[in-house]
């Protein structure tokens, strides 16, 4: 006699549950609330980085009509030291859940990869956003750093581009197999945007083949759109072009991560 078995459904990478996404973002959070070096490093450093330039600046006399120095490079920062900080946090985060086994148990549930990834995303976006309304409000304040366009979209392109932090730290935590690991990614990933976003030297006089690096590196978009917030009062089509340019840059970093995510290190 033969009887029946039914199997459950197993989750695929492709599947998605909001239900379940919202469930490890809500996980995420209430183990980050608990982790009180890593809240000072998303909301304290940034502004403590940003003070250390405003030492280092705010005397340094500048030509008449020309923004000062820590108003043109500080802005930058704005959007450089959140994706810097998250893309850290993130790698090493992730890369804890996997090596702990946590990440193979979750994966037994019906949580999907990308139940898991977007839950990361989404957690870990939402401190992105109060660490760039923090940092921020710091500048604009306590340094008193100004800003020709609109504060308020300087918050939105700093929140973007530390999703794309988290999203490219989700990303490296795939191919790491420790965190001393995850932080040796940093240069690989990290550096070569931030020598050639634009800011150490103008992107038109570098060399042809290092515009062309240039040019697919998501970091020059996010710096191109803050300088355009620093130039124009209003917002403009090259600055929203750009914050496309990096949110689609995150999604695809995420749509990658999930296709590589492993459960456990090897």
């Amino acid at each position: 006699m033969t009887t029946a078995t039914t199997d459950r459904p197993r989750t695929t990478a492709a599947h998605l549950s909001p239900r379940l996404t919202t469930a490890t973002a809500g996980r995420v959070l209430r183990q980050l609330r608990h982790d009180h070096r890593t809240i000072a490093m998303l909301l304290v450093l940034p502004s403590l980085l940003l003070g250390l330039l405003y030492l280092l600046w705010k005397d340094v006399p500048t030509l008449p009509g020309q923004p000062g120095t820590f108003d043109r490079v500080g802005l930058t920062m704005l959007g450089i030291f959140p994706f810097v900080v998250m893309f850290l946090v993130t790698s090493i985060a992730m890369l804890r859940e996997r090596t702990s086994g946590t990440l193979e148990r979750l994966l037994t549930t019906p949580v999907s990869r990308l139940d898991l990834l977007l839950g990361y995303g989404l957690a870990f976006g939402s401190a992105a956003a109060l660490q760039a309304v923090v940092t921020v409000g710091v500048a604009t304040t306590v340094y008193d750093l100004e800003v020709t366009g609109s504060v308020w979209l300087v918050v939105l392109i700093a929140v973007v581009d530390a999703v794309l932090g988290v999203a490219l730290g989700l990303l490296a935590s795939a191919f790491a197999r420790s965190e001393f690991q995850a932080v040796q990614f940093m240069p690989v990933i990290v550096l070569p945007q931030f020598f050639l976003c634009g800011l150490l030297v103008p992107r038109e006089q570098m060399a042809g083949w290092l515009q062309a690096v240039s040019d697919v590196l998501p970091l020059t978009y996010a710096v191109e759109a803050l300088q355009e917030v620093g130039r124009s009062a209003e917002a403009t089509g090259t600055m929203w072009a750009d914050v496309g340019i990096v949110a689609g840059a995150a999604l695809l970093a995420l749509a990658l991560a999930a296709a590589t995510l492993r459960r456990r290190t090897s």
